[in-house]
């Protein structure tokens, strides 16, 4: 049955239930179940809802977002990257509805989880009806990129929003249960992102501006950017645009700057997202500055070494995976290996279609390891292991920044906007755990290595997709 769109609801004589003063019809076959959901203005089929959530899906991989070549595409994988795109985002969409309709009525009825809520609603009901049909045409890959786009601004601000929402609603959740919630959503949410903005990103380099679609002719020889993949990301670029950032948050909240030492391997490169590259070196900045200055050591120098790992054996790559799914349909998630192979885009090892729909990587994944030393006290013994709580903060939550939309200014910086708009040095706590969501994702990871009373070490390491041929 379809949700009925949101209206005060009262209960009258003779158990008559009535929305905003019309009668409901039917009433006998309303169950008690069907209003166990929040109410919202989005006509959707809880049955379709239940039907994708549940049904079989497997990690994303890098290779996932490299399967259709570099830009300019050609016209057929262009329409092969949107309908990739279109098989993937409605089930993903359906469970975050699910997930969020599993939390207790009272935390998803408070506006800002609520309108998270109905944001999923909107985008789900939004792309099932492309999903009923193939796209085929350039006409139907531009109207599905432009609703791809809006949607994606949409939820831009899905994490200030939670966890203002969540703050609100403390006295009626468990900081355990948050933490659940939130990773398991975060964590799902850069998947989904990804996907879309990939194709956004692959469109837009694919079309002149009149848009009519390029050539190779027309390609830029000079760009490493494979949609939102940086294939030769240099760490130690991102470290100077994201100390200059912090230094001046700092400076305004201080009065002083520490400095930033690089040493290691300052040219290494590797191939990654820069935007992800980009929050995490924030975050793990800012923690450093901050204690740095609070501990009375700004003059000391904030260490920062990068090392390039030996190249590692590659399972991003689609040519490896496949050999690994006949011996182990499951070893890459749910799903049978036919599943894998046609959301890939092949059949028995082979790609779909008239030629290859990606480019092919190399046997190796060169992996990046950068430490951050500062000698800022280090982490009391007492509080190190809720580090990775979402919403730990050691900052009062009463004293935070709120912009005019009702956003957390300290988390801005994480809406997907854009990683240089807080206005504070510290946030709701979101910093270290999504920032080892972020690493995690691809195989990555952080850790941290307190020395109480002098100074903290924290190690991120982040796997790369490999060497791209072509």
């Amino acid at each position: 049955m379809a949700l009925l769109q949101a209206k005060p609801l009262r209960i009258v004589a003779g158990s008559r239930l009535i929305a905003g003063g019309t009668s409901l019809r039917s009433l006998s076959s309303i169950t008690t179940s069907s209003w166990s959901y929040p109410p919202s203005a989005s006509d959707v089929s809880n049955d379709e809802i239940t039907r994708l959530s549940t049904s079989p899906r497997r990690p994303l991989t890098l290779a996932d977002l490299l399967r259709h070549g570099r830009p300019p595409l050609t016209r057929d994988a262009l329409l092969a990257s949107a309908n990739f795109t279109l098989s993937l985002l409605p089930a993903r969409l359906a469970c975050r509805i699910q997930a969020l309709r599993n939390l207790p009525f009272i935390v998803v009825s408070n506006p800002h989880i609520s309108q998270i809520y109905n944001n999923y609603l909107h985008s789900f009901t939004t792309l099932v009806p492309f999903q009923k049909r193939r796209i085929s045409t350039a006409e139907e890959e531009k109207q599905f990129t432009e609703i791809m786009a809006d949607l994606v601004q949409t939820h831009d601000n899905t994490i200030p929003v939670l966890a203002r929402g969540f703050l609100e609603c403390r006295k009626y959740i468990s900081p355990a249960e948050v933490t659940a919630f939130l990773d398991e959503h975060l964590r799902a949410r850069i998947g989904t992102r990804l996907i879309a903005q990939q194709h956004l990103a692959l469109h837009h380099a694919s079309l002149s501006e009149n848009g009519e679609l390029l050539t190779s002719r027309d390609k830029n020889v000079l760009s490493n950017y494979i949609g939102v993949i940086d294939t030769a990301l240099k760490p130690a670029r991102l470290i100077k645009v994201c100390e200059e950032f912090v230094a001046e948050i700092c400076e305004l909240k201080y009065g002083v700057r520490p400095r930033v030492v690089i040493n290691g391997e300052p040219e290494a490169t590797f191939a990654h997202i820069p935007v992800h590259v980009e929050y995490i070196l924030t975050e793990l900045l800012k923690n450093a500055f901050r204690a740095t200055v609070e501990a009375g050591n700004e003059r000391e120098p904030i260490e920062v070494t990068i090392a390039s790992a030996p190249n590692m054996p590659s399972t991003n790559s689609i040519e490896q995976a496949v050999p690994e799914l006949e011996k182990s349909p499951n070893s890459l998630g749910t799903g049978s290996q036919n599943d894998f192979q046609m959301s890939m885009g092949m059949h028995k090892g082979r790609p779909l279609g008239p030629g290859p729909m990606f480019e092919p990587l190399k046997s190796s994944a060169q992996s990046i390891t950068i430490r951050i030393r500062d000698r800022g006290g280090g982490i009391p013994p007492e509080i190190l292991s809720d580090i990775w709580s979402y919403s730990y903060s050691t900052f009062n939550s009463d004293e935070l920044p709120v912009s005019d939309n009702g956003n957390v200014d300290a988390l801005n910086a994480i809406s997907g906007s854009g990683g240089h708009n807080a206005s504070t040095i510290a946030g709701l706590g979101y910093g270290l755990p999504l920032g080892r969501a972020y690493a995690e994702y691809f195989g990555g990871g952080i850790d941290i290595q307190s020395l109480w009373g002098w100074g903290t070490d924290v190690y991120l390491t982040l796997q790369g997709v490999g060497k791209v041929q072509g």
